[in-house]
């Protein structure tokens, strides 16, 4: 099972979509920040289109097509992005209830459960703690 790498993709398309803006650019096209992520426009539009629903990015077609942030930087948290692009659990249960007659199978839901939720509270905890501005204040001070 590889890991998801959604969250990462949505943070790198608004700091860079942030940037841009900040260097006197009004829009950035799908095209733009693929070739910065190195991945696919449509892959770019896709995601872009579900951070468009949330309310963190706004677009524009015709002439001048291309997005925009609908908020600064700073008001932008990795929780925020996390929301959208993972919804739900980071972890989970049994898809079929385990054997009900075996120790294990009837007690491994409720024993693990609580160390799920201890781990996604601490998750949404430091994603929440670090913003959009955080992401580039460290990207520009490693450059």
């Amino acid at each position: 099972m590889s890991a998801n790498s959604r969250l990462t993709i949505a943070a790198h398309s608004l700091t860079w979509i942030g940037l841009y803006q900040r260097r006197g650019h009004e829009v950035a096209t799908s095209e733009q920040i693929a070739t910065s992520v190195n991945t696919n426009p449509v892959v770019i539009r896709r995601l872009l289109g579900e951070l468009r629903g949330a309310g963190l990015v706004d677009s524009r077609r015709g002439a001048g097509a291309g997005w925009t942030l609908s908020r600064d930087l700073a008001a932008i948290t990795l929780l925020d992005l996390h929301r959208v692009v993972e919804p739900g659990p980071v972890f989970a249960l049994h898809r079929a209830t385990p054997d009900p007659d075996c120790v294990v199978g009837r007690g491994i839901g409720p024993a693990i459960k609580a160390v799920y939720d201890d781990v996604e509270a601490a998750m949404q905890r430091e994603l929440a703690r670090t913003t959009l501005e955080d992401v580039l204040r460290d990207i520009l001070a490693a450059d």
